[in-house]
């Protein structure tokens, strides 16, 4: 879906982690989106629920809090039952995608070599301490 760094590439940049945070923020939030319209169209068409109620049952089953409205026709029952499975699983994948891009930044820093450091402060503008620097020393009064 999205082009990520290898361990062997330099962390990216502040502003374009930024931007692909975002991206995925977006995706995930259009997935959410998509996943309750379907919910309220299931609940509404098949059992017949007024479309506030329908909202409310969908969004209840998607956030894992169950139903609220009981199911009366056979049609109903059969897809909350499915969409309650499809929920657990797209809750999953939906958070997979929104926060990868934290994970994957978090495991790149954690395998990053000082060099990789050292490129990211001098794309940044940052001045990065020279190895051969000696420590600062506090100087008596």
């Amino acid at each position: 879906m999205f082009r990520i760094e290898h361990r062997s590439e330099p962390i990216l940049p502040w502003p374009r982690f930024v931007r692909r945070l975002c991206l995925s923020l977006g995706v995930g939030a259009c997935l959410i989106a998509g996943s309750l319209g379907a919910g309220m169209a299931g609940y509404h068409y098949l059992e017949g629920l007024p479309r506030l109620d329908a909202f409310l049952n969908a969004a209840m089953i998607l956030s894992g809090m169950g139903p609220v409205a009981q199911t009366q026709a056979v049609s109903g029952k059969l897809f909350a039952g499915l969409y309650a499975l499809y929920s657990g699983f797209a809750v999953l994948v939906i958070a997979g995608i929104a926060f990868g891009p934290v994970v994957h930044r978090m495991l790149h820093m954690l395998h990053a070599d000082e060099r990789d450091l050292r490129a990211k402060g001098e794309r940044t503008g940052a001045t990065p301490r020279r190895q051969t620097d000696p420590p600062a020393t506090k100087v008596p009064n």
